[in-house]
C-alpha cells in the first residue's frame, strides 16, 4: 500500500531510540524526509545513521523540548532543509515514577512544561504551514495511563491526560483544513523506558525483574510485550494520506492489555 507521504517532511520528537526511533524509521521507509529530534544528540545521530543505511533521508537535531525558546529556531532549521513540517509526531519523555499526591508545585510545573506546554507550543508553530498546504498530520504519543491510570505513575497519568483533551479539541478545530490530530498510546512495548519501569517496580516490591515482567506479560492477551516497530508502523499509517478520515481518535497499540472497552 502506498501511504502517500513520500517527500513530505516529518518531525519526530524523542527519536533517539525506543518508540520515537521506531516511528522515525517507519516514516523514512515510506519515503518521508525525517527530522530526528532528541535531547541526546548522539542517540539522534544513531537513528539517522540507521535510516540512511536503509536508504532513507534524515538528519539529526539535538533538542531539549522543555526549552520553549528553542522551538522557533529548530523548526526554522528544519524548514530550511526539508520544507514545512507536514507530519508532527509529539513524543516526549516521561517523568520518574511517583505518587500523584505530595509532589511539589515545582515538580508539576517542570513536567507540565516539558510534556504538555512544549507539545502545544510546537504544534502551534507548525500549524500555519499545514493550513496553507491544506494537509497535515499531528500525532501525539502518550501512555495507557490516560485510559487506565498506572499505579505509581501519578505525574504521567495526570499530565498526559491533558494532551488527550487538547488533541480531541484540536481535531475539531483543524479538520476542515485537511489536518488530522490523533493520540496513540502504547501498552507494554519492549523499550528502555519499560525496562526501567519494570526495574523500579522490582526494587520497590523486593522482587526479581523477571517476575515483574512475567506478571505484566500475563495481562497481555497476545502473551508478549510489543515490538517498537509494531508501534512505529501504526503511527506511519496514521501519518499517511490513507488515514485522512481518522481524527480525534485514541489508538491503542497494546496487544489487548487495557481491560476497558
Amino acid at each position: 500500500m502506498d501511504l502517500g507521504i513520500e517527500g513530505k517532511c516529518a518531525l519526530v520528537l524523542g527519536a533517539g531510540g525506543g518508540l520515537g526511533g521506531a516511528i522515525a524509521h517507519a516514516l523514512a521507509a515510506e519515503g518521508a524526509k525525517v527530522a530526528v529530534a532528541d535531547i541526546d544528540g548522539e542517540a539522534a545521530e544513531r537513528t539517522v545513521e540507521g535510516i540512511r543505511r536503509a536508504g532513507g533521508d534524515a538528519f539529526a537535531i539535538r533538542w531539549d523540548i522543555g526549552d520553549l525558546t528553542a522551538i522557533d529556531g529548530n523548526v526554522s532549521a528544519i524548514e530550511g532543509r526539508y520544507g514545512p513540517v507536514a507530519i508532527l509526531v509529539n513524543n516526549t519523555g516521561g517523568p520518574p515514577p511517583t505518587m500523584v499526591s505530595g509532589q511539589s508545585a515545582e515538580q508539576w510545573s517542570t513536567f507540565f512544561q516539558s510534556m504538555v506546554l512544549s507539545v502545544i507550543a510546537l504544534t502551534d508553530r507548525v500549524l500555519p504551514a499545514m493550513k496553507s498546504a491544506s494537509w497535515g498530520r499531528i500525532i501525539t504519543s502518550t501512555s495507557s495511563g490516560v485510559i487506565a491510570p498506572i499505579p505509581n505513575l501519578g505525574l504521567s497519568n495526570a499530565l498526559r491526560s491533558t494532551l488527550v483533551g487538547w488533541s480531541k479539541t484540536l481535531a475539531k478545530e483543524v479538520g476542515g483544513a485537511g489536518i488530522t490530530s490523533n493520540i496513540v498510546l502504547p501498552g507494554r512495548i519492549a523499550t528502555a523506558r519499560i525496562t526501567f519501569l519494570d526495574e523500579q517496580k522490582a526494587k520497590r516490591e523486593g522482587r526479581s525483574i523477571e517476575d515483574v515482567s512475567a506478571e505484566s506479560t500475563a495481562t497481555i492477551p497476545v502473551g508478549r510485550y510489543g515490538k517498537p516497530e509494531e508501534y512505529g508502523d501504526v503511527v506511519a499509517f496514521l501519518a499517511s494520506a490513507r488515514a485522512s478520515f481518522i481524527t480525534g481518535s485514541i489508538i491503542r497499540v497494546d496487544g489487548g492489555m487495557i481491560a476497558s472497552i
